[in-house]
């Protein structure tokens, strides 16, 4: 008997009509399932998979690939693949589309699946020598600011050594699954999800020199925060995937390199991601 988790974006399906119909036909097709709605901590994944993750078969998804993101994030310590179900626009993520349904039950139900294992990035925020901060990220790390529109001024070293620096209002530190992401958004490649590598991309650099740096996933980077003499401090954040903010301080330093981790993708479709690719960029 299969046992499934179903995790419901409540925005996107706020009367569970997806929800309960996908419920329905696993349920009577045999199968278990624990539904799961709203926004989920990673606290809570972790009190929930110490009572699932021996029995649970796949993680369903439904809504964006926001959602989608921060589940395969948080649930990477079990390596329970997590299956997208779309519910609103395109996205790279979320594969399945409602009208075909169904036959993309049944194929889950069958075992007619491939798995993808996705990189993802480990942060760690550092302030004289002490560890504030340590998280994972699927899509992006990115440092702006979050105050007036004033650039901001990073130190950029790569295994010890001083690759450059910039004026720019932030920095994208990107895995090639959230290549079309930020990364995408600030002129950034694009580059296909199986890959390995790291994709360093200034925000608005205020340099003729805008180009994006890709760099290999052994690569250990740290962003340090500088002080602009005569001038006023500039709020400044790093984020993990988009959702989790951190503030800081001139001094302090963001250490990212590939992590330990990495988010098991349920592929059910023959499409390849350039023909995903090539319908995104054409709406």
């Amino acid at each position: 008997m299969k046992h499934f988790l179903i995790v419901t974006n409540k925005s996107k399906d706020p009367q569970f009509v997806w929800t309960e119909k996908i419920r329905g036909y696993l349920e009577r097709s045999g199968s278990n399932c624990s539904v799961y709605a709203g926004e989920i901590s990673k606290e809570r994944w972790e009190s929930i998979l110490r009572t699932k993750r021996e029995h649970a078969d796949a993680i369903l998804v439904l809504g964006g690939d926001g959602t989608m993101i921060n589940t395969a994030r948080d649930t990477a310590d079990a390596h329970i693949p997590a299956l997208g179900i779309r519910l609103g626009t395109l996205g790279y993520l979320t594969e399945v589309e409602c009208g075909n349904l169904e036959p993309a039950l049944d194929r889950l139900l069958a075992d007619d699946y491939a798995v993808e294992e996705r990189m993802m990035l480990a942060g760690q925020v550092l302030r004289e020598g002490r560890l504030l901060a340590d998280a994972c990220a699927l899509n992006d790390i990115t440092i702006t600011r979050n105050g007036r529109l004033q650039m901001l001024y990073f130190l950029i070293y790569v295994n010890d050594i001083l690759l450059r620096e910039y004026y720019a209002d932030g920095i994208v530190l990107a895995t090639p699954t959230g290549s079309t992401g930020y990364n995408m958004s600030a002129g950034g490649p694009i580059v296909e999800p199986g890959a390995r590598l790291i994709l360093l991309t200034p925000i608005c650099a205020h340099t003729l020199q805008t180009r994006s740096v890709v760099l290999r996933p052994e690569d250990e980077i740290v962003i340090r925060i500088r002080e602009r003499e005569g001038r006023e401090n500039q709020p400044v954040e790093v984020c993990f995937d988009g959702g989790q903010n951190l503030a800081l301080l001139p001094g302090d330093g963001v250490r990212i390199t590939k992590s330990e981790k990495s988010a098991s993708l349920i592929r059910l479709s023959e499409a390849s991601f350039l023909d995903v690719l090539h319908r995104k960029l054409s709406d």
